[in-house]
């Protein structure tokens, strides 16, 4: 059996991976009795984890999210992920200077408690994000200001901003929160403005927000039904709206990490973790790869031609490597 503290690591490592654990599959995992789980389960709630015991058939345990963020347990391969996204945010300019910071300060804190053998593979990795070429250069958001916005776009509840440096002697606009895209390395808020009795997209740099927010509301159609063809159709001269195919999907990614590689589609939220990308190209094959290149999970939002184009795909590169193994 495992000396205590590298069981309790083990333990905790496995309630990170997914949502709920039966108590006897844990037991088995660690190759510990039920008793045994029960009291490292225990030990990790001495150390702050929030770890709630779940009905059921089994039993089990959940981690939950605490007020407060406990210590976090990666892998090698998490943490080096994550040290490549902190660089790529604390050197992109769209990040916000704001964001940027926050991004700078979280690298240098993982640095300093990365064991000797990451950090010196660490060390040897300089990724400073270029951005392309544009005629509107990003402005920098403050990340508190996207949060609120996503927050009350779930919780559909009415905001008040000023919106821009001139609205400083007008009344506050007032709107009802549909989305929270970026498009072209820029945040946007699209939202009903109640005064103006239509639709209007905002950038989020440009939004200072009054509090509290506003009563809650019952969620309108967007024009097209879609939002992805809202934007589009709203911004019909960038280059995404010109590509012959288009496709929607599902990443399981925060619609924030995706964000940092996509100038040229529509990034929305889809829920803790997830996001929905639409994106163009000059062939049905070519954007699966371009979806593809995320490295996640994905679910085809439509059309069935880029669910083809994946099967095809996936029969080239099994081909491929079938020859190669030859």
């Amino acid at each position: 059996m495992p000396k205590t503290s590298a069981r309790l690591l083990a333990l905790l490592s496995l309630l990170q991976a997914r949502r709920d654990w039966p108590g006897t599959l844990l037991a088995d995992r660690l190759d510990i009795s039920l008793r045994t789980v029960r009291r490292d389960v225990d030990r990790l709630r001495e150390l702050g984890y929030p770890i709630a015991a779940v009905k059921g058939p089994d039993g089990g345990y959940r981690l939950n999210a605490g007020t407060e963020l406990p210590p976090l347990l990666f892998d090698d391969e998490q943490a080096i992920a994550l040290t490549i996204a902190l660089q790529i945010a604390a050197t992109t300019p769209a990040s916000g200077d704001g964001l940027a910071e926050a991004a700078a300060r979280a690298l240098n804190t993982i640095r300093q408690v990365m064991p000797a053998r990451l950090r010196r593979r660490i060390e040897a990795l300089r990724v400073t994000a270029v951005e392309r070429p544009t005629t509107r250069p990003a402005t920098p958001v403050d990340g508190d200001v996207l949060l609120a916005l996503s927050a009350a776009v779930h919780a559909r509840e009415i905001l008040r901003f000023d919106y821009g440096p001139e609205s400083a002697d007008t009344p506050p606009r007032r709107v009802e929160p549909h989305h929270v895209i970026t498009w072209d390395g820029r945040w946007y808020l699209i939202a009903w403005d109640l005064d103006r009795n239509d639709w209007r997209t905002f950038r989020a740099d440009r939004i200072t927000l009054r509090t509290p927010n506003g009563p809650r509301f019952t969620t309108r159609e967007l024009p097209g039904g879609d939002v992805a063809a809202y934007v589009v159709g709203k911004f019909r001269g960038s280059d995404n709206g010109a590509w012959p195919c288009q496709g929607t999907v599902i990443l399981h990614l925060p619609a924030a990490t995706v964000a940092l590689y996509t100038r040229d589609g529509l990034v929305e939220e889809a829920g803790p973790d997830r996001c929905r990308l639409t994106l163009g190209s000059w062939s049905w094959v070519s954007l699966a790869a371009a979806i593809a290149r995320y490295d996640a999970d994905i679910e085809v939002v439509s059309p069935v031609e880029l669910t083809n184009a994946f099967a095809h795909l996936a029969r080239r590169i099994t081909r491929i490597t079938t020859q190669n193994a030859g």
